[in-house]
């Protein structure tokens, strides 16, 4: 199994190769917060129409699953992974690293709580405002935490990581998700 470059945008990515699946899932984290970012003020133009309950029942089932999904496929296998690989010689940086993504999840994690509180109201029809500036916070912060890792953590991974933590990190990915592992 070949380690390509991290920043691999293909949204069709597969779990053979995680880093590059980690990276595809950042474009998607991205284009979902482009149309959070539009529902703002579809949301004053037009209130929550046939669009702006689809827009964000689309937000929402993507945020509660597949972004939650994303944060534990870090945390729970790429970040131990890559401490791991460091045995032997001073994990501290990758330490430092990993727990300050971890806390940013925490952070972005935290907003979007506040964020679906009112985007269930759009799914369900209610009269409801969308604050641009918690939507701002909330796009920004993933722009910037996005940035880091692919500019950090996914080389850092491609360099660090052999075939085998590659492949235990995607059947994680894999089961995470209740996928059969046969590929």
């Amino acid at each position: 199994m070949g380690k390509s470059v991290p920043g691999h945008r293909a949204p069709t990515a597969g779990f053979e190769v995680p880093l590059e699946m980690l990276s595809a899932c950042h474009f998607r984290i991205e284009r979902q917060c482009e149309t959070l970012r539009r529902l703002v003020p579809h949301l004053a133009a037009h209130g929550t129409d046939e669009d702006a309950q689809t827009a964000a029942a689309g937000v929402v089932r993507y945020f509660d699953t597949s972004a939650m999904q994303h944060h534990a496929d870090e945390e729970d296998d790429l970040f131990p992974a890559l401490i791991e690989s460091m045995a032997g010689s001073d994990p501290v940086c990758i330490r430092e690293m990993t727990a300050a993504l971890a806390a940013e999840h925490r952070q972005l994690e935290a907003l979007w709580r506040g964020l679906r509180r009112v985007l269930e109201e759009v799914v369900a029809g209610r009269v409801a405002t969308l604050d641009g500036a918690a939507v701002d916070a909330f796009a920004d912060g993933y722009a910037r935490h996005i940035e880091r890792e692919e500019k950090e953590l996914l080389p850092m991974a491609a360099r660090l990581l052999g075939d085998d933590e590659l492949e235990q990190v995607g059947r994680a990915m894999r089961e995470r998700r209740g996928i059969d592992d046969a590929h």
